[in-house]
């Protein structure tokens, strides 16, 4: 059974924006901390932004703060990540996941215990 379901991947160019999103079931939604994480060719995943259980605290890596954002819509089981000026960097497949018991935004994979398929994000030069 599919648990998290990303959407809003695409190929973009250089200094556009992107609005990824994430539709969980309530039960997992509603239990703790969600997050973004990206996985570019030849890489390893890496985190890009977490954010509360309640969504009153929100964490980025280094590399996108400034540029990206975490909400999350407790109402519509969704968390929604919003890019601006994107880079080629940028380029991966993007993932959502959530954590059955972190209620704070945590950055180590080890802390999340569901994942969604991923979306791919392609940032042109």
């Amino acid at each position: 059974q599919v648990q998290l379901v990303e959407s809003g991947g695409g190929l973009v160019q250089a200094g556009d924006s992107l609005r990824l999103s994430c539709a969980a079931s309530r039960r997992i939604f509603s239990s703790g901390a969600m997050a973004w994480f990206r996985q570019a060719p030849g890489k390893e995943r890496e985190f890009v932004a977490a954010i509360s259980r309640n969504g009153g605290r929100t964490r980025y890596a280094d590399s996108v703060r400034g540029r990206f954002a975490i909400s999350r819509d407790n109402a519509k089981n969704t968390v929604t990540l919003q890019m601006n000026s994107l880079k080629p960097e940028d380029t991966a497949v993007y993932f959502c996941a959530a954590s059955t018991t972190l209620m704070i935004p945590g950055w180590s994979i080890n802390e999340y215990d569901y994942w969604g398929q991923g979306t791919q994000v392609t940032v042109s030069s």
